[in-house]
This record gives C-alpha cells, sequence and structure tokens, in this order.
C-alpha cells in the first residue's frame, strides 16, 4: 500500500495560484492513478482531478476545468496540481488518493480498492 503526503496549500487571493503536490511512497507508485480530491466544511468529499498510472488519461471535475491542471512524474513518485484563478469556492481540504484501477478512480471517484490517501492540506481562498 502506497504512503502519499500532500504539500503546497495556503491561503491565497481570489484569482491567485497554489500548486499542490502529492509524493507516493512504497512499492510501484507508477502502477496506481493518482486522484486528487476535496472537502469544503459542512460538504461531501467530492472528486477533483485524476490521472492514470503511465499519465495518459487526465479527468476534471467540471467545476475546476480550464483552471487546475493534473500531471505527475512517476520518477519521483510525484503528482502535481496546478491551479489557477483560484475562487472562494475551491476552499476546502484537499486528499490525494492511489488507486490501481484507472477507470475506477478516474472515472467513478472511487479509490476503495486501494485505500490509500493522504492526511489532507488546507486550500483557503479568501480575499
Amino acid at each position: 500500500q502506497l504512503q502519499l503526503v500532500e504539500s503546497g496549500g495556503g491561503l491565497v487571493q481570489p484569482g491567485g495560484s497554489l500548486r499542490l503536490s502529492c509524493v507516493g511512497s512504497g512499492p510501484n507508485f507508477h502502477n496506481h492513478a493518482i486522484a486528487w480530491f476535496r472537502q469544503a466544511p459542512g460538504k461531501e468529499r467530492e472528486g477533483v482531478s485524476c490521472i492514470s498510472s503511465p499519465g495518459i488519461t487526465t479527468t476534471y471535475a467540471d467545476s475546476v476545468k480550464g483552471r487546475f491542471t493534473i500531471s505527475r512524474d512517476n520518477l519521483n513518485n510525484t503528482v502535481t496540481l496546478e491551479m489557477n484563478d483560484l475562487k472562494p469556492e475551491d476552499t476546502a481540504v484537499y486528499y490525494c488518493a492511489a488507486s490501481r484501477l484507472d477507470y475506477r478512480l478516474c472515472v467513478r471517484w472511487d479509490a476503495t480498492d486501494e485505500g490509500s490517501w493522504g492526511q489532507g492540506i488546507q486550500v483557503i481562498v479568501s480575499p
């Protein structure tokens, strides 16, 4: 099972940018799809973006399309989420999750097979 650690969160003004990183340790990072989820206060967790294990396919929630970009570096076991034009509604705790099943994670937003989650990192978008 992968161990995942997020970094890069913080406070930013509307219209600003942040870069989140998810670093994995453990076996076969390159065989796992990686997704970013977020959970805002009082709301359910939602899928934000996902990248397939070889990094060929990416998916995005409609609310972040055109503003967020996901990428991965399998040599360094890292997935990055570039977030631009941030809005107050992007405020949430962001988590990364891993799955060996690309379709299940990147289409169905289901990471239950692996159960690998980071601890979460806060993003606050506020004037």
